[in-house]
């Protein structure tokens, strides 16, 4: 490594940042450790650092007992335009897909009953979803809906199908608007499994309060999206 005032393990990443760009594509393994200590003539402590930061900048990822691979090019979500994860996976020619993990009428949670609008207590159907495009897990959502705005929504299949499309088209709900917010956190123990999320790798934490065309709240959103797959864009104006 050339002699600099930058760390070393910093100089390690850009080089690996570089390698990436010019000679490996998404889903190449990466040489073991003791190679790439040989490659770039440090020690192993500094080659892990170098590995453990790349993967919080999603350029690599992990499987254990596998090795270190490429990551695949992250998704690009725009935050300006209402979708579905569905509609938004279709429009990138990703196949989407979800697995119900839970399905059903309680009573509202003091959180969701404050953000709907209701007396805590009044029923909600709750949507808990595994999200997958071309059959991987990408996100964890969690969702709240008045019971009074979609009798009967605990019933309804949802594997394979947009919420949304089913809210404008069984119930006549027409979205409006919607307000969010995102920030970066430890995924749980559950979170890790159900993504299959990689060591070291974050969520991103996603809240979204959604309202009809009229300005009621019809949906209380939480998700945790893989931090090595996704980057939120927006558009901004002066």
């Amino acid at each position: 490594m050339r002699r600099t005032s930058i760390p070393l393990y910093a100089q390690v990443m850009e080089e690996i940042r570089a390698w990436i760009r010019t000679s490996l594509s998404p889903g190449e393994k990466l040489p073991s450790e003791t190679e790439l200590c040989d490659r770039f003539r440090v020690s192993r402590a500094t080659v892990r650092r170098a590995l453990t930061e790349l993967r919080y900048e999603g350029y690599l990822t992990s499987h254990q007992g596998k090795g270190t691979f490429v990551a695949r090019t992250k998704i690009r979500l725009p935050l300006a335009r209402l979708r579905s994860f569905t509609e938004d996976m279709t429009r990138r020619g990703l196949v989407p897909g979800s697995r119900t993990l839970r399905q059903v009428v309680r009573p509202a949670p003091p959180d969701s009953a404050a953000h709907l609008g209701l007396a805590e207590g009044d029923p909600v159907v709750l949507i808990e979803r595994l999200r997958l495009a071309d059959g991987e897990p990408m996100a964890l959502e969690e969702v709240a809906i008045p019971q009074e705005l979609a009798p009967g929504l605990e019933r309804v299949p949802l594997e394979g199908r947009s919420l949304y499309a089913v809210l404008e088209q069984r119930y006549g709900l027409i979205l409006g608007r919607a307000e969010q917010s995102i920030e970066a956190g430890r995924p749980t123990a559950e979170e890790r499994r159900l993504l299959e999320l990689p060591p070291a790798v974050p969520v991103l934490r996603l809240e979204r309060l959604t309202f009809l065309n009229d300005g009621r709240p019809v949906e209380f959103v939480r998700s945790a999206y893989r931090g090595d797959r996704y980057r939120f864009s927006v558009e901004l104006e002066r």
